[in-house]
């Protein structure tokens, strides 16, 4: 079945948005941010807290990232004007990345230092190998001057160990996630998912223990085990570290971590720009698919039964 799912995979960017959409409602909070709130408020009512994305990369024009701006903005005041335990998460190439670097850094700048503002944080993706570059080189020059700025590391890049060398000086607030772009070529990423883990479990150790403060970023129980092991080995307290998971993935998971005393952060993506980000998703697990299938036929035919 592995064969016949990642052959399904490949055709996902033809599927009938419709079908897709019945994999979008679980993982996407909605397209406005008044549809969002309301599932907001009950992620924290559940003892969680959360980073809201706003769907959208690789913009084509600089308007589209300042329409995205003004969305952050409004998101970093409706935060604190709820009194909501949540931050944001952006993009570069959402940014402006690939338009201009600099229009990309005083971009983020203008979030960073609203966030500011509010005793607020932004985290900044991380994308494919050919952003990475420029995302720490800018996530390293807000950081001179803001300590509420963070960004990601991905465990399956073969950059990685010289990433985190270069990171740990500033005592970075990182995201260590997998990681999603799975076409990069092997001479890019890792192919094996051992040692994929094993990239992850050594990093973590590794940056916790040099006093950076770590999202673990993972629906992987066994890199959660990971997680948990390394906290009890370097005695962290519970405000030195956190979990994160995607959002709609892993229920269970999630009131697990929770309900053993851990802070566990929520990845709550929002927007119009769900069908892309529903693909990714599928792409990097084709085992969804069988969701799509169940809740496809059971619309169809469910009536009927």
């Amino acid at each position: 079945m592995i064969w016949f799912n990642n052959l399904i995979a490949k055709v996902l960017p033809i599927v009938p948005k419709p079908i897709v959409g019945l994999f979008s409602n679980q993982y996407i909070a909605g397209e406005t941010l008044d549809e969002t709130i309301p599932k907001i408020k009950e992620l924290i009512e559940q003892g969680m807290c959360v980073t809201m994305d706003l769907l959208g990369e690789e913009v084509k024009k600089k308007e589209d990232s300042l329409k995205a701006i003004e969305t952050y903005l409004q998101i970093l005041r409706v935060i604190d004007q709820e009194n909501l335990d949540g931050n944001i998460s952006v993009k570069p190439t959402q940014m402006g990345l690939k338009l201009d670097k600099e229009f990309c850094y005083n971009n983020i700048k203008t979030l960073v230092e609203e966030a500011k503002k509010f005793n607020n944080f932004v985290r900044i993706d991380i994308e494919d190998s050919s952003c990475i570059d420029d995302t720490i080189d800018i996530y390293l020059r807000l950081r001179k001057d803001f300590s509420n700025v963070g960004t990601a590391l991905q465990s399956y890049m073969r950059r990685l160990p010289d990433d985190v060398n270069k990171l740990i000086p500033y005592k970075a607030n990182l995201r260590l996630c997998k990681g999603a772009y799975y076409w990069e070529t092997r001479e890019v990423v890792y192919k094996d998912a051992d040692i994929i883990n094993d990239s992850y479990a050594y990093v973590l150790e590794k940056l916790l223990a040099n006093g950076c403060y770590i999202g673990i970023a993972t629906h992987d129980e066994k890199l959660v085990w990971e997680g948990i092991k390394v906290v009890d080995k370097l005695q962290l307290k519970p405000d030195q570290y956190e979990f994160q998971m995607l959002y709609g993935v892993d229920h269970e998971l999630r009131r697990i971590i929770v309900n053993s005393g851990h802070r566990l952060r929520v990845y709550v993506p929002f927007g119009k720009e769900w069908f892309a980000y529903s693909i990714r998703r599928l792409k990097e697990n084709p085992k969804m698919l069988n969701y799509i299938m169940k809740n496809t036929l059971k619309n169809l035919f469910g009536k009927n039964k």
